[in-house]
């Protein structure tokens, strides 16, 4: 899964500029969760005020940077179609699609645009390396090989997940957050750019969480609805943040095939870019999520807020200083009785010589951002008993 941001990628979380202008190709790398041989794709067009037009779509399991490997490319079809427009602010599903591939096993997803493509509906912070063709070079869609894919993202576009059948009693997790949950990686102490060495190596929390699932025995797929710079109370600072929480809750969590559990973990950039909410919104926000989700059914597990004090953004720079308000979010999630369970991810991550920092064992290069240890531990804070399988 990969949650619709926004419409204004005119750059990665590297720096690196993005030439979306029409007539090209996209090759994108999703790394399913699931293993499986039927599949549906999802794209997107969420964010975008005007339909996009796709000319043709293929899928195929990845063997290293935009090559494809032999005999496992496969062509998606909607509607029987290989041709589908994508109204403005919408999403379109495929039809079911048989390839067998394992889980945590990268796929190549190549979408063909023929008409103007400009600021296409993409997922910011993609953690993943994916190709694409300069402007005006037309269907590749069907090449095995990668010289046809000179540029090269970390952002993602136009698509938004991967659906695997599955036995019935298979039940969707969705971690549902901002950054942290996006598995995003500081390079340096000012939070931007992100760290290159841990992009393509599938080091989110969810990932982590999933793997303990799987050796567990445990029948859950994990699906990550992070969108790094989410807000629960408020719209993104910037538009690359996305909407606000309990806006997104439905789309991005509540209506997930399959979905049983939903882990909320999101507040901290209420708390600080660049004037903090108040404490009431924070929790107004916290209160119509968890509504919207038992209005549905699913369960839902609330996190508490990691520390950031000694951080330049959500910590030192903030107005008020962020972590006072923090401290009482967390008293405030501890204490309630609306979500499910409490994860309480602040205990198992911060410092126990200054509780208002991460540990360093799992701080980033910015303070606010986790390491891959730190991402790992995360995944570790969560009790797997809290998920409840779904009846066949």
């Amino acid at each position: 899964m990969a949650a619709p941001s926004d419409s204004f990628g005119t750059g990665d979380p590297s720096l690196v500029p993005q030439l979306s202008i029409g007539n090209q190709t996209y090759r994108l790398t999703i790394t399913p969760h699931r293993g499986g041989s039927t599949a549906r794709l999802h794209l997107t067009n969420r964010t975008r005020p005007v339909p996009m037009q796709i000319g043709r779509v293929t899928v195929g399991v990845q063997s290293g940077g935009p090559t494809v490997r032999p005999g496992s490319l496969r062509e998606v079809r909607f509607g029987g179609s290989a041709v589908v427009t994508i109204p403005a602010f919408s999403d379109v599903m495929s039809d079911p699609i048989d390839l067998s591939f394992n889980g945590f096993q990268p796929l190549s997803v190549s979408v063909y645009v023929p008409g103007i493509s400009v600021l296409p509906t993409e997922h910011f912070n993609g953690n993943a390396t994916s190709y694409y063709s300069l402007p005006g070079a037309g269907d590749r869609t069907g090449e095995l090989a990668g010289g046809s894919f000179p540029l090269a993202t970390t952002a993602m576009p136009l698509v938004s997940g991967l659906d695997v059948e599955a036995p019935g009693t298979v039940g969707a997790v969705v971690a549902f957050g901002d950054s942290i949950t996006d598995g995003y990686v500081a390079s340096n102490v000012l939070g931007t750019p992100e760290d290159r060495t841990a992009v393509d190596r599938n080091v989110r929390y969810p990932d982590f969480l999933q793997r303990r699932l799987d050796a567990a025995g445990k029948p859950f797929t994990v699906l990550n609805a992070g969108i790094s710079g989410n807000r629960v109370s408020r719209e993104g600072f910037v538009p690359q943040f996305g909407p606000l929480g309990a806006a997104r809750i439905r789309a991005d969590a509540i209506d997930k095939a399959g979905v049983t559990d939903i882990v909320v973990l999101e507040g901290i950039n209420d708390l600080g870019i660049p004037i903090g909410a108040p404490f009431e919104d924070v929790i107004a926000g916290y209160t119509a999520v968890i509504a919207r989700i038992h209005a549905a059914g699913v369960r839902v597990h609330l996190g508490t807020v990691l520390p950031a004090s000694n951080a330049l953004p959500n910590g030192i720079l903030t107005l008020p200083l962020a972590e006072p308000v923090r401290q009482r979010v967390n008293a405030w999630i501890r204490q309630q009785r609306l979500s499910d369970t409490v994860v309480d991810f602040d205990a198992a991550l911060r410092n126990p010589a200054d509780p208002t920092v991460l540990d360093p064992r799992y701080a980033g290069k910015d303070n606010l951002h986790l390491s891959p240890a730190g991402y790992a531990a995360l995944a570790e804070a969560i009790d797997l008993d809290i998920f409840r399988p779904r009846c066949p």
